[in-house]
């Protein structure tokens, strides 16, 4: 097998399952809790790192920010024999019960974002697999974390949702925003429905666990709202997460 374009190398790395940080900066802090963790590769966002938890390869790769760039990672490790993804990234919080710091297990994604309208019909939900869930929720109570599994949204403009005011679309925003609230909507975030949606046609496996850095719904009610960056927490309920289904697989 030829290296994949975008991602720069082929199957000879023989993980089947990988954690999809955003941010290249994190994946070495990441396969830092992996046993024997060594790099990989990097080209363009996709920073690449390999180790092993109970004897399975595991692989650690960042998606960069976005649907767009999400959907090439996805797409090109499924191509490289990767058949379970677990998105590890961060998240504002929406619910007034979630609090910075909190882990939020993604169980489907509000799909208001562009990538994966050009994979299916909106009608289509984006929608976390089962036994990934599962093994997220376990690896949670495992270790005795504060979570919230549930609906998130997910979006393609970042100052959309921190500055909708200044937009000419505010008023359809701002709307929205409300509408999510109001049927139960945790956090938002913006690469958890490309996620769901693309691993969903491939025939993968997927799932997401955000760190919550803070939630502004609670700064708005002038109630205690922590601002908390270290993903130290989300990181290991995802490693648990993924030595149970290492385990039941």
């Amino acid at each position: 097998m030829k290296p994949l374009y975008h991602l720069g190398f082929n199957d000879d790395h023989g993980a089947g399952y990988v954690i999809l940080p955003g941010d290249p900066g994190r994946v070495e802090k990441i396969a830092s809790h992996l046993d024997n963790p060594c790099f990989l590769h990097q080209n363009r966002e996709y920073t690449a790192w390999l180790g092993a938890l109970d004897n399975r390869k595991v692989m650690v790769m960042s998606t960069g920010m976005g649907g767009p760039s999400t959907a090439i990672a996805v797409e090109e490790l499924y191509q490289t024999g990767v058949h379970t993804f677990i998105r590890i990234g961060t998240c504002g919080g929406m619910a007034e019960k979630v609090i910075g710091g909190d882990v939020v297990i993604a169980t489907g994604a509000i799909r208001q974002e562009g990538t994966t309208k050009e994979y299916v019909p909106v009608e289509f939900p984006a929608i976390a697999n089962l036994s990934v869930t599962n093994a997220l929720v376990q690896g949670a109570k495992n270790l005795g974390v504060t979570w919230h599994a549930g609906v998130v949204h997910c979006k393609d403009s970042f100052y959309g949702q921190h500055s909708p005011d200044r937009m000419p679309l505010s008023y359809e925003l701002k709307d929205k925003w409300q509408a999510w609230i109001k049927a139960g909507c945790l956090a938002s975030e913006m690469e958890s429905a490309t996620l769901f949606i693309v691993a969903q046609i491939l025939g993968a496996r997927a799932g997401c666990a955000l760190n919550v850095v803070w939630n502004q719904e609670r700064a708005a009610k002038g109630l205690s709202n922590p601002e908390v960056h270290d993903t130290d927490i989300a990181i290991r309920t995802v490693v648990e997460a993924l030595r149970v289904l290492i385990s039941n697989d």
